[in-house]
């Protein structure tokens, strides 16, 4: 549906589920025409990370334009705050186009940053930055991310453990402040006037994690052994910021501890991508004005996407 008016032009859907909940095949079946997506996803933005991270098929992404897919090689930094600016691009040129913006994707952090903007913590002195970089380059990520959680374990928690630039972030604040990165309030309205549909996924647990299972060993069969080797051929490492997501840290956990068995990082990322699921959607269930359906509700989808693009 092609926007008709000023009015929707603050019109911005924002589709969001754990892992494997089923996003992409209604984003196929809802959303193939008058939107484009701005996909909110911390490791397919990266290039080469394509089976382990569940990236859209090309099929998929010549059918509907996508933002944020592919932008970056995996050894460079993605920020939040580089997330909400090339997203807020984006929707200019998706309203440009006539059509409506479609937030998508599993990283939480994301859809609320964008939602409601970025917190409004200190920047901290190069003194402390410059302590933190040392204890950074002398312990190594892992064992500064065990300070986090002793000092802040609410934003630890929120943090993949292999996230150097997050993690240091959130150590510079408690420096510079005596206080976590998560005591900073994040605005709690929305921003830029948007008039959003929040549309959360949810399935029973335990259906969720029958789900999550197939889809790794989906991703095995289609060549995720291949990718790593790839990987590995382009220097790639922990230290790289797309490798800390899950379904290629284990690879790289597992060749450092001496694990050789594909079944045991198999059933690692199986058993990370349920834990993850499960915290995605304690967060998800955090916001406000959610209209949460079962994915296979199409009829409620449809009466819902209806009443939104029509209303005032």
């Amino acid at each position: 549906m092609k926007l008709s008016t000023p009015s929707k032009k603050n019109k911005i859907v924002f589709l969001f589920g754990p892992t494997a909940s089923g996003k992409t095949q209604l984003v196929e079946d809802f959303f193939s025409n008058g939107y484009e997506i701005i996909n909110a996803d911390s490791v397919q933005v990266y290039r080469h990370l394509d089976i382990g991270s569940a990236k859209p098929s090309l099929e998929l992404l010549k059918k509907i334009k996508h933002y944020n897919v592919d932008i970056l090689d995996p050894w460079e930094q993605f920020t939040v705050g580089e997330f909400v600016k090339r997203s807020d691009e984006a929707v200019t040129q998706i309203y440009e186009s006539g059509n409506i913006p479609l937030v998508t994707g599993g990283t939480a952090f994301y859809f609320k940053h964008f939602l409601y903007g970025l917190a409004e913590s200190p920047i901290a002195d190069q003194g402390v930055r410059d302590k933190v970089k040392a204890m950074l380059d002398e312990k190594g990520v892992q064992e500064l991310f065990k300070i986090l959680k002793s000092v802040d374990p609410i934003s630890a928690e929120k943090i993949n453990v292999n996230d150097a630039y997050r993690i240091t972030r959130a150590l510079e604040v408690y420096y510079q402040t005596g206080r976590g990165l998560s005591s900073f309030a994040i605005p709690s309205t929305p921003r830029n006037n948007m008039k959003p549909l929040i549309i959360g996924l949810d399935r029973d647990r335990n259906e969720l994690y029958e789900r999550i299972d197939k889809r790794v060993d989906i991703m095995f069969d289609e060549g995720l052994v291949d990718e790593i080797k790839k990987l590995c051929k382009m220097g790639a490492s922990l230290a790289w910021p797309g490798i800390g997501g899950i379904g290629y840290r284990e690879f790289f956990d597992a060749k450092i501890s001496g694990e050789a068995s594909i079944k045991i990082i198999k059933d690692n990322i199986k058993s990370a991508s349920r834990h993850y699921a499960k915290r995605q959607l304690t967060f998800f269930k955090s916001f406000d004005n959610v209209v949460w359906i079962h994915p296979d509700d199409k009829d409620k989808l449809k009466t819902i996407l209806d009443n939104y693009l029509y209303s005032e």
